[in-house]
């Protein structure tokens, strides 16, 4: 059993059994301050020991099979939604303390076991799941739950989150941010709330780091699934069922925005930010779908994203300006998760 899988299984174990009250009440009306505080790990964002987005990878060589793995993707069609670097701005990311109140939710179908978690989980006063304006899921959509309780050096990622009169939760990713993880964090063959397997709230950019003038991680990205292979590559721990040819990036590629990159040719100093980030850190391949950037919502933060960056702002990046970052070899899809 590897490092990784020990710390994640004796989480589980330890977390579980020490979750807390909660329960599931029908009160959610939860009160009105959600308002997530800044990260201040040693490394992070919300990790204290390194992690993988942590990385630098600016004079890094390309893989050997970068330009076949970029030519792929443009002959799929590069990304998705019409090849546009289009970013998505609907993800929250909310705070919690030990006085926030832990809720028990019943898993629906798509919770799968061993891969997922299931414990209590905080859920704070006057929040929401992505894309909504509270906990309810009332649009269909991934409604993701991400809450970060600092103090307790946790993180809940929950995919398909729904709060109405009752708690239910498609896959939860309990995360420990103070542990060390190995290359296939919390198991090989095991997904999170994020189809990779990766924690997704360290990937996603904020307003108030653009604003600041820096972003100090590796960013999230996604792609449709016929532009992918079936299989991944670490720090991807899972993958897909997807359609990509043969010379395809297989699940959890890493791309990094090639160093000559004109950024002055960019329409804001904004969008130089996330591609500097781009170009130090790269970005991870972490779902399947059409828009390729996640931001932060700005809905906790003090920047605003209407004053500094539009969705299509950085639209003239295409899949040719990246080269492939080498992760080892592809490992076949299985689904067997091991933790």
């Amino acid at each position: 059993m590897r490092i990784g899988t020990i710390i994640a299984a004796c989480f589980v174990a330890t977390f579980g059994a020490c979750g807390g009250g909660g329960g599931g009440g029908d009160d959610t009306s939860f009160g009105a301050d959600a308002r997530i505080d800044p990260p201040t790990g040693a490394k992070g964002p919300y990790f204290e020991t390194p992690m993988f987005f942590n990385d630098e990878v600016a004079g890094v060589q390309p893989a050997t099979t970068s330009a076949q793995q970029i030519a792929a993707l443009r002959a799929r069609g590069g990304w998705g939604n019409g090849d546009l670097m289009q970013i998505d701005f609907s993800i929250d990311v909310l705070s919690a303390t030990s006085a926030t109140p832990k809720r028990t939710f019943t898993p629906t179908a798509d919770f799968y076991t061993p891969d997922c978690d299931q414990v209590d989980l905080p859920v704070p006063p006057g929040g929401n799941v992505e894309g909504e304006a509270g906990y309810a899921c009332t649009g269909d959509g991934d409604c993701h739950l991400l809450v970060f309780d600092q103090a307790a050096g946790r993180l809940y990622e929950m995919w398909r989150a729904n709060i109405t009169t009752t708690f239910q939760g498609g896959c939860l990713a309990a995360w420990d941010t103070r542990a060390q993880y190995s290359p296939g964090l919390r198991g090989d063959q095991c997904s999170s709330a994020d189809a990779a397997g990766f924690p997704i709230s360290p990937l996603l950019f904020t307003a108030d780091e653009v604003a600041a003038g820096h972003i100090d991680h590796a960013i999230r990205f996604i792609l449709p699934n016929d532009r992918v292979k079936r299989g991944f590559v670490h720090p991807a721990s899972h993958g897909s069922d997807t359609t990509g040819g043969a010379s395809a990036p297989a699940y959890g590629v890493h791309l990094r925005l090639r160093a000559d990159y004109p950024l002055a040719s960019l329409p804001n100093e904004a969008a130089r930010v996330v591609a500097r980030a781009m170009q130090k850190y790269g970005m991870y391949h972490a779902d399947g779908g059409n828009i390729a950037l996640t931001a932060q919502s700005d809905k906790y933060t003090t920047a605003k994203w209407d004053t500094l960056l539009g969705p299509r702002d950085l639209g003239a990046l295409k899949v040719e300006d990246f080269d492939v970052i080498d992760h080892g070899s592809m490992i076949p899809l299985t689904f067997d998760c091991i933790r």
